[in-house]
């Protein structure tokens, strides 16, 4: 029998893996050096921890060790990226190309880099969330110095054409930077295969500890030059200074390890039981799937409930199960989803959206009960709706 409440908020974190808290647990007590002490076996053990979570982490993306910049998560690798890349980069040009459904992550960075002086051009997207690659060429210019366009969507799973993106990138001579949080670890992610030239991930987006992540920097064919953000002390070769985190980045590599393990086994069980999920909730009638069902990640749906308030929705269902409207980081707003929004959907159906977003821990009787929660609550709200008042 399975424990409530359900858990189906995987695209906001995962659960820490058992195996990861097992591997962080020495770093903590009696393997606690700096990996920055060079005069003493503390500091080495450390350095040696380190130096194997990054090669566990490349050999996940298809990397070399050096190309990985430990960060504090997505978030901060988001903004090393999109500022670095402007200040090393002015005397080029000062054009950025990003997509309207960016994560806050790099809106916001792209918001404060207009401020100081950058031109950001905000691609729209189709109803299938979808970018068009003939309207990314024509917005390429001579000051283009970056195309910033992420992996997957964190509220709707729509993949991106990323190769294509960046045969584009290339051709035009313009560094290409994706933020793959939610793809990295869910999908088959190959840097060198993908043409990405820098490329933000996060630890606890794939079963690993909160408050790591990493910015990937290709070092040839470009060697790409990012100013650093962080100063004080000269970290990371010189890209982010601070004292590591060494119990996390253990626990990012090894989840990084279990990934490269276990992704074809966990994807196939997960879109089944996403598939299920999908199946049994719109045969109710008048529930949309938001975004492309085709190029998606297989662990997420998005749907949006006609004629229900959606608050009362989120209310009714999260007593049981922990699912939520959108983006963790745009939670506490009020407004509709700017991701929906930017597909065509309605404030309506937009503020009636939930994503569910299905894990490697999560079981079947799981998705049954949830397919009977959503049932039961859609018929309550409904009915409630069309009384005569």
């Amino acid at each position: 029998m399975f424990q409530l409440p359900v858990y189906l908020d995987n695209n906001a974190t995962t659960a820490c893996d058992p195996r990861v808290v097992e591997a962080m647990l020495p770093y903590f007590t009696k393997h606690f050096g700096n990996a920055a002490s060079k005069s003493h076996i503390f500091g080495w053990e450390a350095e040696e921890a380190v130096e194997l979570a990054r090669e566990q982490i490349a050999g996940l993306i298809g990397a070399e060790p050096k190309e990985i910049v430990f960060t504090s998560g997505a978030t901060e690798s988001d903004n090393l990226a999109l500022k670095g890349v402007f200040e090393s980069y002015a005397s080029k040009g000062n054009h950025i190309i990003t997509v309207c459904t960016e994560h806050k992550a790099v809106m916001d960075p792209c918001h404060h880099l207009e401020k100081k002086g950058a031109l950001i051009t905000y691609l729209p997207v189709a109803r299938d969330g979808l970018i068009s690659l003939e309207e990314l060429e024509s917005a390429i210019t001579s000051k283009t110095i970056l195309i910033a366009v992420m992996y997957a969507n964190n509220e709707i799973g729509v993949i991106q054409p990323v190769k294509q993106i960046s045969e584009i990138a290339r051709k035009h001579g313009v560094l290409f930077f994706c933020d793959a949080t939610q793809a990295v670890g869910k999908i088959p992610v190959d840097v060198n295969n993908d043409g990405i030239d820098l490329m933000a991930l996060s630890a606890h987006k794939m079963y690993g500890p909160k408050g790591i992540g990493a910015l990937y920097v290709r070092r040839k064919n470009p060697r790409v030059k990012i100013v650093a953000q962080i100063d004080g002390g000269g970290h990371e070769r010189g890209m982010r200074s601070g004292t590591l985190n060494v119990p996390a980045i253990v626990g990012f590599g090894k989840a990084c390890e279990l990934c490269i393990q276990e992704m074809i086994n966990d994807n196939r069980k997960i879109a089944a039981l996403r598939n299920k999920l999908e199946k049994e909730i719109t045969k109710k009638g008048e529930i949309f799937v938001n975004g492309s069902r085709e190029h998606r990640l297989p662990n997420i749906t998005n749907l949006s409930f006609a004629h229900v308030e959606g608050n009362q929705l989120l209310i009714s269902l999260t007593k049981n199960i922990a699912v939520s409207s959108g983006s963790a980081c745009t939670s506490a707003l009020t407004e509709p989803s700017y991701v929906l929004k930017a597909l065509g959907a309605s404030d309506e159906l937009a503020y009636s959206s939930i994503r569910f977003g299905i894990g490697r821990f999560n079981t079947e009787e799981e998705i049954n009960y949830v397919i009977d929660q959503v049932h039961k609550t859609l018929n309550e709200l409904r009915n409630k709706t069309m009384e005569p008042k």
